[in-house]
């Protein structure tokens, strides 16, 4: 009974990302290593569970340790230059027997319905096909690649109406050329290529392990597209299994998907949790922030309201109307992180434009370690010092010590600007502060 309350909680939350990702199309890479281990039926229940909620499926898998596998059961040696496999004919081979055996195992396991299992009245239909078209990669530093190729093609059309029937569409890392030739693809260029053709909302590369911050080690949960080129950039020593899908996940989204994720495989649950709630467990890349402060606007009077409700409940803030946030939404900076505004703050402007008072200073609770309220602040002591505003006022029942920690001094009602002595309220006797930022 305990974990009722907390199930109801994630649920309701997660209600929002569920409206958010139906009709929406989502290319997800996973490597032949997924494949080969005891739980990847769990994955397969995932996608199952995402195909119920209605998105519109794209699967893109790899085959490097099949064909590893075969070669080692063969005594041949792989051979590889800028670690791309040479594919030659006998290679090739081992290509086609592994792209089959794996392409036959997912489409069984997509097919289970056994009662009381996770995939009980699924119904899932798949789809595989010709969709990729390929040509050879050629010589490259003198080295025939033979039977490696790269993406020429995507037949968006096709998969689309793969889509449009309810199916989900399948795709190995194998390409075929006009000719009749079958290539050897990179699985994670295909997937790339793929999502960027579709145009997707989402491309989610399923990775050996996570990304993190090469200098500290810390997980890294969030980058633009320009942080991941850096990235690549500055550490040429990056593990493969992060800078290949780390380089997926920055072309596509410089080519028009909209989002990318890369989620740790082994992570029991990773994707749902990553889709589902709003912080996640992956490493987000977008072309744009995923996190901004910026101008409030109309639309985001609900947000604002739904945040500072609290805070007004408990007397911290004074309450605010409709209508009042209405009329005064032009001064309001929020931050936004996802659609949620997680933080707002109003910068009321005096008559005498020599000064003005910072109103409504408000953070999400569940984001109040992350030193926003600090870079709501500095956001408007560079906004003030861009009009030419000398002096900020404020005044506050409850939070005296934070802003006396930045700089905040006190001050008496006489020192006021005279609109805010005006409305200056005795029965919430609230503390006056001022700082110069000129």
């Amino acid at each position: 009974m305990e974990q009722q309350p907390t199930f109801v909680t994630w649920f309701r939350n997660s209600s929002p990302y569920i409206h958010a990702h139906r009709n929406r199309t989502f290319v997800i890479f996973f490597g032949g290593n997924a494949v080969g281990e005891t739980d990847f039926d769990n994955l397969i229940h995932d996608f199952a569970l995402l195909k119920s909620l209605g998105v519109r499926l794209v699967l893109v898998y790899g085959i490097r340790a099949q064909i590893d596998e075969q070669l080692a059961e063969h005594g041949d040696t792989p051979k590889f230059h800028h670690h791309l496999r040479i594919t030659d004919a006998t290679t090739l081979q081992y290509v086609k027997q592994a792209a089959g055996l794996v392409r036959v195992e997912i489409e069984a396991l997509l097919s289970m319905g056994v009662s009381g299992s996770p995939m009980a009245g699924a119904q899932i239909r798949v789809a595989s096909g010709n969709f990729v078209t390929a040509k050879p990669l050629g010589v490259l530093d003198g080295i025939d690649y033979c039977y490696t190729g790269t993406v020429r093609k995507i037949d968006a059309q096709a998969i689309h109406q793969q889509l449009d029937q309810n199916n989900v569409v399948l795709i190995s890392p194998v390409g075929y050329s006009p000719s009749g030739e079958v290539f050897n693809l990179s699985a994670e260029e295909v997937a790339t290529e793929v999502a960027i053709a579709l145009q997707a909302e989402k491309l989610i590369l399923l990775t050996e392990q996570t990304c993190v911050d090469p200098a500290s080690g810390a997980a890294l949960l969030q980058l633009t597209t320009d942080q991941a080129a850096e990235l690549l950039n500055k550490t040429p020593a990056l593990p493969d299994a992060v800078a290949r899908p780390l380089t997926a996940a920055m072309q596509s989204c410089r080519r028009g998907v909209q989002r990318a994720h890369l989620i740790n495989r082994h992570v029991d649950g990773a994707l749902l949790l990553e889709l589902f709630t709003r912080d996640g467990v992956g490493t987000l890349v977008s072309s744009t922030a995923f996190e901004t402060i910026r101008s409030a606007t109309l639309d985001d009077i609900g947000g604002i309201m739904e945040l500072i409700k609290p805070l007004e409940a408990q007397g911290i803030l004074v309450k605010r109307s409709r209508e009042k946030l209405e009329m005064e939404i032009g001064d309001y900076i929020v931050i936004e992180r996802d659609g949620l505004i997680i933080g707002c703050t109003a910068f009321h402007v005096m008559t005498d434009a020599g000064s003005a008072e910072l109103a409504c200073l408000a953070v999400h609770g569940d984001y109040r370690q992350g030193g926003r309220g600090d870079s709501l602040l500095n956001y408007l002591v560079s906004q003030a010092r861009a009009r030419n505003i000398r002096r900020l006022f404020v005044r506050t029942t409850q939070t005296l010590h934070w802003f006396v920690e930045r700089g905040f001094v006190a001050c008496a009602i006489e020192d006021l600007p005279a609109p805010m002595q005006s409305a200056y309220n005795y029965q919430r006797n609230s503390k006056l502060l001022y700082k110069d930022v000129i």
